[in-house]
């Protein structure tokens, strides 16, 4: 494993990870703040965007992990 680029790409998840997600809780809470739409609608827009939000960590991670790898190959001697 290694470690150097595990804890690079850890550490980009994270930085992105809480920026994505406010801004898929704002995003639902502003739209239905701003249509009237009541609180329910309101919670389901913020767990409909945090879904997408999710998608897109999962693609960062997998660009991530395909440019930085992770795991290292076994070298044979």
């Amino acid at each position: 494993m290694n470690g150097r680029n595990a804890i690079t790409i850890v550490s980009m998840m994270v930085l992105v990870g809480t920026e994505v997600f406010a801004v898929a809780i704002a995003a639902g809470w502003a739209l239905a703040g701003l249509f009237d739409l009541g609180d329910r609608i309101g919670h389901v827009l913020m767990g409909v965007f945090s879904l997408f939000a999710a998608w897109i960590m999962l693609q960062l991670w997998r660009r991530a992990t395909s440019i930085e790898p992770i795991r290292t190959r076994a070298t044979s001697r």
